[in-house]
């Protein structure tokens, strides 16, 4: 089975405009990205809307796809990309890796690619468990609650399940909370499909667009990763990836 890795990067950011050029360890945020994800991918192209972005990417010997500026989310971004590419390079699976993500690990990627064993697999995620339950209850940290054959149900900025009858102290105890990492993988064909259906009234309820994929019938297998993410979503997430490097990548 062939894989491709596609990380869309936009420059505009409200919260942290530029991001993906922002230097981390003497490096570029984005070029992290890269180096991370080609590890594991042969095959690795980095979106974008932004000629500053293009010029740098390019500086470091990565393939980069301009796409267009008005996407309303990654996964169009994604697919737009795909179709310029699929002229010189095919692939059976498209994996979505977010360009603020410069510490993804090989583990990561090698769990969301063993989810496609299953032939019967559409698209696949991450799921971690929470150890922390403020954690569960932060609404910028979406819930997963899966099935028996370890297919998404459901996610929620909500906690989700209510652990009825049991003091909130104790539901880590009683239930194993799934934290959602934002790591994407889809089928070419499904990738297609699910760009072109128009948004759904969940997705539009808890602002997470898997919920449009789910909601229109695809299902969303779970793959199950002990590794934590460190995202870069502000300056201060920036600072904090720096601190997190000199103590992890010595």
């Amino acid at each position: 089975m062939k894989f491709i890795g596609i990380i869309p990067a936009r420059y505009a950011s409200t919260r942290f405009p530029g991001k993906p050029l922002a230097v981390l360890g003497g490096k570029l945020v984005i070029h992290r990205v890269v180096e991370q994800v080609s590890k594991v991918l042969n095959d690795v192209y980095v979106a974008t809307d932004d000629e500053r972005i293009k010029h740098a990417v390019e500086e470091f010997g990565v393939n980069v796809i301009m796409t267009r500026s008005d996407h309303k989310s990654g996964t169009d971004r994604i697919e737009e990309a795909y179709r310029k590419i699929n002229g010189n390079v095919s692939s059976d699976v498209i994996i979505n890796i977010q360009g603020d993500e410069p510490f993804i690990q090989e583990e990561q990627l090698e769990t969301i690619m063993k989810c496609f064993d299953d032939p019967s697999t559409q698209i696949a995620t991450l799921g971690k468990v929470f150890t922390d339950m403020d954690a569960v209850k932060n609404p910028n940290s979406p819930k997963i609650v899966v099935d028996n054959h370890g297919f998404a149900m459901y996610f929620s900025r909500s906690v989700i399940p209510f652990v009825r009858g049991k003091d909130e102290s104790a539901w880590l105890s009683d239930y194993p909370f799934l934290k959602h990492i934002g790591l994407y993988a889809y089928r070419a064909e499904t990738l297609h499909a699910i760009t072109c259906l128009p948004q759904s009234s969940l997705e539009i309820a808890e602002s997470l667009e898997q919920l449009r994929w789910l909601q229109n019938g695809y299902r969303i297998r779970v793959g199950l990763t002990n590794v934590e993410t460190v995202g870069i979503d502000t300056p201060e997430d920036l600072a904090k990836a720096e601190e997190f490097l000199k103590l992890n990548f010595r």
